[in-house]
């Protein structure tokens, strides 16, 4: 009996391990190279390698800034905020973008 409940411990360990690195892979720290591919969609409006304006500001060196044009502190929460809810002609993307992907874009902008 005891040399089966050791078994499963190990066992429930083992799954919680890989689950715990799964969600690191895909969690908050995000991906820069898919967060890449995510701003495609937002380099219609938002240049990432100029400081030229488009339709939006430019968001290259973006977490280099100390503020956002809304004169909030540039931080993950602040621009998962802005991508959330949008403004000032930006769309929002709250619904339109998975949280891995929002994720893997702010990974991105902190390249630029």
């Amino acid at each position: 009996m005891r040399k089966g409940t050791v078994s499963l411990a190990i066992v429930c360990l083992s799954m919680a391990g890989l689950m715990l690195a799964q969600g690191k892979k895909g969690g908050a720290a995000g991906d820069a190279a898919k967060g890449k591919e995510v701003f495609d969609q937002c380099s219609v409006c938002h240049n990432s390698d100029t400081d030229e304006v488009k339709v939006g500001p430019s968001l290259k060196g973006l977490f280099k800034h100390d503020k956002l044009k809304s004169g909030k502190p540039v931080n993950d929460a602040n621009v998962r905020a802005m991508i959330n809810t949008g403004g000032n002609g930006m769309p929002a993307f709250a619904d339109l973008l998975s949280e891995d992907e929002k994720n893997d874009v702010i990974a991105y902008l902190k390249t630029l």
